[in-house]
């Protein structure tokens, strides 16, 4: 998974005739990027921000997901350990 930015800094890149960019070690090593990773642009105006794919979509899904534990009963940690425990013996039971 990414890592957290605690430290802001600044690097640029060549964008060569393709319109290919080269991203610098750092920031690669800053959102968690890897070999064969994709990443996401969000433009916002004239500024972007540039994110490891997974970490967006894993953003997104919360952000969907926001509040559906309450509605669903779940109050804390516990009471979800509880439902899958009770899952996974109900599961077991077939």
């Amino acid at each position: 998974m990414a890592a957290t930015m605690t430290t802001e800094f600044v690097n640029d890149a060549k964008v060569m005739s393709k319109g290919q960019v080269t991203i610098p070690k750092n920031v690669r090593e800053a959102l968690g990027i890897d070999v064969g990773d994709r990443v996401t642009f969000i433009v916002d105006g004239n500024e972007i921000r540039m994110m490891n794919s997974a970490v967006y979509a894993l953003k997104r899904f919360q952000k969907q997901m926001k509040g559906e534990a309450k509605k669903a009963g779940f109050m804390s940690e516990d009471d979800i350990a509880e439902w899958i425990t009770k899952a996974r013996r109900e599961d077991n039971a077939q």
